[in-house]
């Protein structure tokens, strides 16, 4: 084989392997961190980027907004007061859990570039979560309880109990809870019922859950699952009924005895529209009076 063809293989491996140059490294990809405690973001390079490369880093928030932490040199105007460089590295005097992200360091020098992405995750613990817990629920209903923590990082994961009983996330795999009928996502903490069943009355309350500090839990509440009042509502809808017969009565009655003005009898016959001829009659003879 040629010299040539030898040179081609050779930088046909390195770039196979990794083994070439201009490459970007991290000691520490995952940096976890209490918060108010500082910490060191690492990043280094090879030499082929050459004695003056450019080092910046990038900071990408956790709803994807992106400003510079490290550039021309300098930390920014937003990180002077606790944020310096060394060598390539990043160091934060005291973080917050809005540092909450990724970082990107990127170099570039002798016309190449290469970057390296760390992922730091500022650690607060939960607090109390709120949870809204409805008092009275009818059964066969779709119901939901919620359970939500805005402090803990990283976001918290979300635990139910009923009557001081842990409900499991999967009931179908656990013999008592076969037949129940709920859903929960750890994730969000939502606690969902598709059919409510008096069964299902109980004490409610959630804990939220990280691993950077102990579980805390909200108030909990009484939520009681009730049978449809069918009687109560046929009495309420007769008892309506009967409001209105005696509404339109009274109404037609005063008309007939002359107590409602002249213009008030033509609208009061065309809203009722009464077959009566009797009253038929007399709403027109006012009418035209």
């Amino acid at each position: 084989m040629s010299l040539g063809g030898l040179v081609s293989v050779a930088l046909f491996l390195l770039a196979a392997t990794g083994v070439g140059g201009f490459s970007v490294t991290t000691s520490n990809a995952d940096v976890r961190v209490k918060e108010n405690v500082g910490t060191d973001l690492t990043c280094s390079y090879s030499g082929d980027f050459g004695s003056n490369a450019r080092v910046e880093w990038k900071f990408k928030d956790l709803k994807g907004s992106q400003v510079y932490v490290v550039y021309g040199g300098k930390a920014t105007e937003s990180y002077a007061n606790r944020v310096t460089m060394y060598n390539s590295n990043l160091r934060f005097t005291t973080t917050t859990r809005r540092d909450n992200g990724v970082y990107d360091c990127e170099v570039s020098g002798n016309g190449q570039f290469g970057e390296v992405r760390v992922k730091l995750t500022v650690l607060v613990p939960p607090s109390a979560p709120l949870c809204r817990i409805p008092s009275s629920v009818t059964t066969g209903r779709t119901t939901l309880l919620s359970c939500h923590d805005a402090d803990g990082s990283p976001p918290p994961k979300y635990r139910w109990y009923k009557n001081n009983v842990l409900l499991p996330p999967e009931p179908s795999k656990i013999a008592n809870f076969k037949n129940a009928t709920y859903r929960i996502n750890v994730d969000n903490g939502n606690l969902e019922f598709s059919r409510t069943a008096k069964a299902d009355s109980g004490q409610y309350y959630c804990e939220a859950v990280n691993e950077a500090g102990p579980a805390q839990r909200c108030k909990g509440a009484k939520m009681e699952v009730r049978d449809l009042n069918t009687g109560g509502i046929v009495a309420g809808v007769i008892v309506g009924l009967l409001l209105v017969a005696l509404l339109i009565f009274g109404l037609w009655y005063a008309n007939k005895k002359g107590y409602l003005p002249s213009e008030f009898s033509g609208i009061l016959c065309k809203i009722l529209n009464v077959k009566a001829d009797l009253f038929v009659d007399h709403c027109c003879n006012m009418s035209l009076i």
